[in-house]
């Protein structure tokens, strides 16, 4: 086998490099893409779950409660239990620091004691720095930094201005701390408590357990308080692990689809260089070569190019990789690890599997080229009679694919992942493939005989034919269905959010305090300021809304909690669905789709919530809502219900409608002194219009969605080249027909025009093909895959006019390429080729 690739595969090789050089990048950059994206996440994951153990420490078990924290109180009793070694108390509080320019900068603050704190949680014991004072760690007015917090908000020596409820506050930088991961500050717990509003209450305390406690019985002996729970150490890096799950699948299917139609790649060079070596295929089993040896022989030419575009993949996957984790901090546009900045992490396993689906893609698109040399018959591709008639395979093959695609789309998601969703794709994918010999010969069956004769003889071949163009035409329908399904996709998301976008959007100009529901506590606008900004000249009406967060389940995000003001809901709501009336006595609740689709809450369904300051209200469902913002869940209740059942009248955002003529920028100057006049500070409040949220989330969405007009290209690209290659096999193979139609009296170019019409006709009924199955897969990305992996939906949308100048430029392209492709391959004359018969 050594010799005969040597020999055989070599030279093929050096006379033909750029065509192999092809199929070689396709596999390159399939592996590439889908090898960086598990890197990238596997390294965000690993970074991220390294700086919750550093904050969370070693603790045996932690006791937790809501966002607002619960009485300080429990505290000594869980010290006093006869089975806790250590019980440490601990406030987490996200809030901004000021660096020197004076931009906000997102910062957790811990507030611990030091003096038990360092056996659960070495990494958050305070460092002081060189002449500061050794018990500087007790100073309610100091603050140790993390090395990002170090290097984006003060020198040594500094003072750090962070935000409180109240404004802002200066806080000493005595020294550092050794916890990795975003910035983050560790204050005495005293100081975090007077200075941020938390006198009385703690986030949670860290409990290690003596040798041979229960931890069992622990707990039901502590008869934990409502709002109060066991929480494992590792929780947060679990539960990231868990939401973001959906998000790597999702990349990591779209990165392998650059190896599907690699695959198609690799299986039209070789079957063109098939095609090519038929005489020395034939000569080589004349001598004793034998079929089997003839398949394995083109095996390993498949194999040997998967192995080298796999190893040159994972080369370019780990450098995409490295270059991705620097510029985007491993973030990938998700949201799930904001401010980890992680080093890259090789995985030799990850490697080894993803350098296998090279090779294994390779091989997949060698297998029929292999079996073509097999089935070869020598002594008639000496004579240049040209391979037997394609074997059509079983009928009820293609059928029976597309059949099972339905069936799996009907499934439910697997672990919150829509893999039966991702098979059905693959299955309508390979059935609509399987069922093109039987589709185009449906289609040309509708095309009546042409009176010309040229036309005649390329529509009848093409009907005749038609298993012979499954090569050329699987590739356009492969290609073309991607790209349709893609762009419907686009264009369908597209639209949604930007009729969302329309509807919750009204107001002319926004403000708001904190930029993330994790700081919405700390950051928070008076009450007062929206009284007085209603009553400005040149505000018609103002209103604001309070925005908190919940945990419902411990092992998925919080659930924001959304306080407005909702005088007519149809209108103020993306409402999905009918609007319920309210039972007397009930109080109403609208929640997103995400809950619907994650805890269950349906229209007509009661919810019951922990608010904020520790009670539980029960809520009716009224409707369900679409929030694109918010992927883990949403729920919004009537201010006024709000206020009345926590008795929070604290407020984030505010929406002004603006009068005709008024100047945006002179409101904002107007508000910000109006916050400096009531005593809160003018720089903590971001304005933002809502022509400019709609511009700038477009772009965001744009720039998101960017691969997916690469991949059209590829794949298009991919298709283009399957054409070219197999027409190239074809006039190979039809060498000898060719002859016979140059002695009746057909010039070359008579010739050549057969087959660009032929190139029409198959490309035509490709193109008709891809564009069904493409649409067909496009209702499983939208109505399957999307809503199970990120729990929201969109509204179907068909772009025809850009789906008809798709399918217009592939056949345009398509009858371009297989003339192209033939002139190319038949250059020597053709008249030649019947010498065999003289």
């Amino acid at each position: 086998m050594g010799s005969l690739l040597l020999r055989l595969s070599w030279p093929e090789l050096r006379h033909h490099p750029w065509r192999h050089l092809a199929a070689l990048l396709a596999v390159v950059l399939g592996v590439a893409l889908a090898f960086a994206v598990q890197l990238i996440n596997q390294s965000a994951l690993s970074e991220f779950s390294a700086a919750v153990r550093a904050v969370n420490g070693e603790a045996d078990v932690e006791l937790r409660g809501q966002r607002a924290g619960f009485d300080e109180g429990l505290y000594a009793r869980v010290a006093r239990h006869p089975q806790v070694a250590i019980a440490s108390p601990v406030v987490e509080i996200d809030s901004y620091g000021f660096d020197t320019a004076g931009a906000r900068v997102p910062l957790k603050l811990i507030g611990l004691d030091a003096l038990v704190a360092g056996a659960i949680a070495p990494a958050l014991i305070p460092r002081p720095d060189a002449g500061a004072d050794r018990v500087a760690m007790l100073d309610p007015g100091a603050v140790f930094l993390n090395p990002a917090a170090r290097q984006r908000l003060a020198a040594p020596e500094a003072s750090l201005r962070v935000q409180t409820p109240t404004g802002t506050t200066a806080l000493r930088v005595a020294g550092s701390v050794l916890a990795s991961g975003p910035p983050l500050a560790v204050i005495d717990i005293a100081g975090a408590q007077s200075t941020f509003g938390w006198l009385g209450r703690l986030s949670r305390i860290d409990v290690r357990l003596a040798p041979g406690a229960d931890k069992a019985r622990v707990l039901r002996e502590l008869a934990l308080p409502d709002g109060v729970r066991a929480a494992a150490p590792d929780e947060a890096a679990q539960r990231v692990s868990n939401v973001s799950r959906a998000y790597r699948v999702n990349l990591t299917v779209l990165a392998l689809v650059a190896l599907f139609t690699g695959a198609f790649l690799v299986f039209s060079i070789l079957s063109l260089s098939v095609a090519k070596r038929q005489p020395q295929l034939a000569l080589l089993g004349v001598l004793g070569l034998a079929a089997r040896e003839r398949l394995w022989l083109v095996l390993a030419e498949s194999a040997i190019l998967g192995a080298v575009g796999s190893a040159l993949g994972l080369l370019l996957g780990t450098t995409l990789a490295a270059l991705a984790l620097r510029l985007l901090a491993g973030d990938l546009g998700g949201g799930y690890f904001p401010g980890v900045a992680p080093s890259l992490q090789f995985d030799p396993v990850s490697a080894a599997v993803y350098g296998l689906l090279g090779v294994a893609a390779a091989c997949i698109g060698g297998w029929l080229p292999a079996r073509a040399a097999q089935a070869l018959a020598p002594a008639q591709a000496l004579k240049g009679l040209g391979p037997r008639s394609a074997h059509a395979g079983p009928a009820a093959l293609g059928p029976g694919l597309l059949l099972a695609g339905v069936l799996l789309a009907l499934l439910p998601p697997i672990a919150e992942i829509p893999l039966a969703a991702y098979a059905s794709v693959a299955c309508l994918l390979l059935g609509g493939i399987a069922c093109v010999p039987a589709g185009v010969g449906l289609l040309l069956a509708r095309i009546a005989p042409p009176g010309q004769p040229l036309a005649l003889l390329a529509v009848e071949r093409a009907r005749h034919q038609r298993h012979t163009a499954t090569v050329a035409v699987a590739g356009v329908v492969a290609s073309l269905s991607l790209a349709v399904a893609l762009t419907v996709m686009v264009a369908s998301f597209r639209d949604s959010v930007t009729q969302w976008l329309d509807t919750v959007l009204p107001a002319d100009l926004y403000v708001r305090a904190a930029a993330s529901v994790a700081a919405a506590e700390v950051a928070t606008l008076p009450p007062e300021l929206l009284r007085r900004a209603a009553a400005l000249p040149g505000v018609q009406r103002a209103e604001a809304q309070r925005v908190s967060s919940l945990v419902l389940d411990p092992a998925r995000p919080p659930v924001a909690l959304i306080a407005r003001e909702l005088n007519d809901p149809a209108r103020s709501l993306p409402l999905v669905g009918e609007l319920l009336p309210l039972p007397p006595g009930e109080t109403a609740a609208f929640v997103s789709e995400a809950m619907a689709a994650l805890y269950g809450a349906n229209p007509g369904a009661h919810l019951t919530l922990p608010l904020p300051n520790g009670a539980r209200a029960r809520f009716f469902v009224r409707g369900v809502w679409r929030d694109y913002a918010r992927q883990h869940g949403a729920v919004v209740l009537q201010a006024g219900d709000y206020r009345r059942l926590s008795g929070d009248t604290r407020l984030n955002d505010m929406a002004l409608w603006l009068a005709p003529g008024s100047d945006p920028g002179h409101v904002q100057q107007t508000l910000r002194a109006l916050a400096t006049a009531i005593g809160s500070d003018e720089h903590l409040l971001e304005f933002a219009s809502a022509a400019e949220i709609r511009r700038v989330s477009l772009r965001i969405f744009d720039r998101s969605f960017a691969v997916t007009y690469w991949l059209q290209a590829v794949a298009i690209a991919i298709g283009l080249f399957g054409i070219a290659a197999s027409f190239s096999a074809q006039v190979l193979a039809r060498r000898k027909e060719f002859g016979l139609l140059a002695h009746l009296g057909l010039t070359r170019a008579q010739v050549l025009g057969v087959v660009a019409v032929e190139g029409a006709v198959w490309t035509a009924a490709g193109a008709l093909l891809g564009l069904v199955l493409g649409l067909a897969v496009s209702v499983v990305l939208v109505e399957v895959v999307n809503p199970q992996s990120f729990h929201w939906t969109m509204d179907l949308l068909l772009p025809w006019g850009r789906l008809a100048l798709l399918c217009a430029a592939v056949m345009l392209a398509g009858t371009l390429t297989a003339w192209l492709a033939a002139r190319s391959a038949a250059g020597r004359p053709m008249a030649l080729a019947v010498k065999e018969d003289w």
